[in-house]
C-alpha cells in the first residue's frame, strides 16, 4: 500500500502555486444547499486575493448563490506526476466589483484570469452577464502531499 507524506507549504511556496495555476473551484452555500464551480482567476500575491471573472444568466443557480453575502472556498490543486499532489484552499468572501471603480492593480489582476469562453453557453452573448469579483481570503493553506508508491 503507498504510503503519502503531507506537508503544510510556506507562503512563498503557496503563493509560487497560486501563480502558476489558473484555475479552481469556488465553493458557496446557502443555509444547507451548496453549490461549486470551476473558475479562472487571477492572484494577488501582496493582497492575497483572487480576482474572477463570472458569467452567468439572469435564471442561473450561480446568479442565486452569488447574490447571497456568505463565506465561500476556493479550492486550487494540482499534481506533479505521480507523486506530488499539491492543493491551497482559501476562505473568505467575494465582493462584486463596479468596473468603473477598479485600480490599476486590479485590473491587472483580472488580466491574468483567462476569459470565459463563450462558444460553450447555450444561451445567446447577449443573455449572458460578466461579473467582477474580487475574493478576499481571510485563510489561505497549501499542502504538498508526496506518495512513495514503493512503500
Amino acid at each position: 500500500m503507498p504510503l503519502a507524506r503531507e506537508t503544510e507549504m510556506t507562503r512563498a511556496e503557496t503563493d509560487a502555486f497560486l501563480g502558476e495555476n489558473e484555475t479552481g473551484v469556488l465553493s458557496l452555500a446557502q443555509g444547507d444547499d451548496p453549490y461549486a464551480a470551476p473558475v479562472s482567476y487571477g492572484y494577488d500575491a501582496e493582497r492575497s486575493s483572487f480576482y474572477f471573472r463570472l458569467v452567468s444568466t439572469p435564471e442561473s443557480e450561480k446568479r442565486r448563490f452569488l447574490e447571497a453575502d456568505t463565506p465561500a472556498r476556493f479550492v486550487v490543486y494540482g499534481d506533479e506526476g505521480e507523486e506530488v499532489y499539491r492543493s491551497v484552499v482559501a476562505e473568505g468572501r467575494l465582493s462584486e466589483i463596479d468596473p468603473s471603480e477598479l485600480s490599476v492593480d486590479q485590473i491587472e489582476q483580472y488580466g491574468h484570469a483567462k476569459r470565459p469562453l463563450f462558444e460553450i453557453w447555450g444561451e445567446p452573448k447577449e443573455d449572458l452577464d460578466i461579473r467582477l469579483y474580487e475574493f478576499a481570503t481571510t485563510k489561505l493553506t497549501g499542502r504538498r502531499t508526496e506518495v512513495d508508491r514503493d512503500a
